[in-house]
């Protein structure tokens, strides 16, 4: 291993943070957040989020923290979204990809657990037997709904 390597494994750099920052799944636009997001005093996005998992990142612009829940896609976040930042008329999935870390987690290790799959409302948590779950990415709606429940934190998110 390189010098550089080695640090740049100590350190991630900025473009790497910026890659695990999950928005609301209402924008058009990314770059609307570093603009419109932080002359909005109110924030109303955040106070309306019924999960409440929209929280403010350093800059003061919202983001998801799934350690809190999981999204329902119930729009309110958009419907009150003054800047029109978020945007019914963008309404999609989250972007985002869970996986499950197989060395982290119960199941995968030959302990019963079904924490992840419970709350899956897509089945898109599949188990192998007893003991190898898997999450199909074509039902998958990245609702993170999983990701609080899970005892050993085995399911990681990457931006899409």
């Amino acid at each position: 291993m390189e010098r550089r390597e080695l640090f740049g494994s100590l350190f991630p750099s900025k473009k790497e943070e910026k890659e695990t920052v999950i928005r609301p799944p209402y924008y058009k636009d990314l770059d609307s957040f570093d603009k419109e997001c932080i002359e909005c005093v109110d924030k109303p996005c955040i106070t309306i989020c019924q999960e409440n998992i929209i929280v403010l990142d350093e800059k003061q612009t919202p983001i998801i923290d799934f350690s809190k829940g999981g999204c329902t896609y119930c729009d309110e976040c958009a419907n009150v979204c003054p800047s029109e930042v978020l945007s019914l008329d963008e309404k999609k999935y989250i972007i985002a990809e869970l996986e499950i870390e197989m060395l982290q987690c119960l199941s995968w290790n030959n302990t019963m657990c079904f924490s992840c799959k419970d709350p899956c409302l897509d089945d898109a948590i599949e188990f192998i037997g007893m003991f190898r779950p898997s999450i199909n990415q074509e039902k998958c709606t990245s609702c993170g709904f999983c990701v609080s429940v899970c005892p050993t934190n085995a399911i990681k998110i990457k931006r899409s």
